[in-house]
């Protein structure tokens, strides 16, 4: 039968024991668990979840408030269990309980979005990919490789000012969050940028008389202020795709 004797007897026995319920596959978990975590504890999980839609980080830090410790993980497997790991499996009709916050700017330079978008260099007209290996392009493109043209990709480095809507995108070799010297907003000019071949900059609107009289590429980088936060990135991102389309 292809069987061990040991496992043999082992069903033999079984059946001698248990008759036919006990050729029935049996349950691995074990008789006991003394580290199993409290049936209550798991109707206040599951309690909190649906009533005011915590996360598992949420509900790990108001258990140890309340007295009892668990690993976040273990939150995430009880809330799983219960068919509550996704916030679509409590709102199927997409209800959120977040308010999305508005980002305000009261002067040129208060809020600086930043963003870096990684793209490949494309040859003009385009690759061998559209125009096959042995197009006219593609040797044109070698013949540029071989005279000592770059290839690889370049980092497109973005920034709108959140009052003025003021856009500007750089190329550039690094893509670090910090750009090197010599490159906006890395240099502290006296006025924004002007578009170039390998920048593209939008129109700024005219500031309110009020504002501070602080430029874009100065408050971006200058002495004694930490470098702009690189979030929320949706509007740089937007503006990165449109920049490289």
């Amino acid at each position: 039968m292809g069987i061990s004797r040991a496992c043999a007897s082992k069903w033999v026995n079984r059946y001698r024991r248990f008759g036919e319920l006990g050729l029935l596959d049996r349950p691995s978990m074990p008789h006991s668990s003394p580290a199993a975590t409290p049936p209550e504890v798991i109707a206040q999980i599951e309690a909190w979840r649906r009533e005011h839609k915590w996360s598992a980080q949420r509900i790990t830090d108001e258990l140890a408030q309340a007295g009892h410790r668990m690993n976040r993980r273990t939150v995430t497997g009880h809330l799983a269990r219960l068919g509550l790991g996704r916030r679509r499996f409590i709102d199927p009709g997409g209800q959120s309980n977040r308010t999305p916050g508005k980002i305000v700017a009261r002067w040129p330079g208060h809020m600086v979005h930043l963003d870096v978008k990684k793209v490949g260099r494309i040859p003009d007209g385009g690759g061998w990919r559209i125009h096959g290996r042995d197009s006219g392009q593609h040797r044109a493109v070698e013949r540029a490789k071989a005279a000592g043209a770059r290839r690889g990709h370049v980092y497109l480095h973005s920034a709108i000012d959140g009052f003025s809507r003021l856009a500007y995108t750089e190329a550039l070799d690094d893509g670090k969050a910090r750009p090197p010297p010599g490159s906006w907003p890395a240099r502290r000019s006296g006025s924004p940028p002007t578009a170039s071949p390998t920048s593209t900059a939008s129109s700024p609107t005219t500031a309110p008389a009020t504002a501070p009289r602080t430029s874009l590429a100065s408050s971006a980088s200058g002495p004694g202020t930490r470098p702009p936060a690189r979030s929320p990135r949706a509007t740089t991102a937007r503006w990165s795709a449109t920049s490289a389309s």
